[in-house]
């Protein structure tokens, strides 16, 4: 736990956020006269995920490219982009 006065915190504000936001500090206290006045804490505390890729794996049959692209023509049917 960091305690900063008050002319600090606002010379050093998003310093002081960033380092909450990364975890470097839990918390930081920021004090008016030597008296404790205001906690800094990030508003969550859950850690951040990572983009979850794979989520729908094996879930689908396999499918090559020339199976992909034998689709073309439906797909523009229902499109309008060919006549029928």
């Amino acid at each position: 736990m960091t305690t900063v006065n008050m002319l600090e915190a606002k010379t050093r504000l998003s310093q002081l956020v960033s380092a909450v936001e990364s975890g470097a500090e839990d918390e930081i206290i920021i004090a008016r006269d030597g008296k404790p006045a205001a906690r800094l804490v990030p508003l969550s505390q859950s850690p951040k995920r990572g983009m979850r890729l794979g989520l729908l794996e094996g879930q689908f049959p396999p499918m090559s490219l020339e199976d992909f692209n034998a689709l073309d023509e439906e797909v523009a049917k229902l499109f309008g982009l060919k006549d029928e």
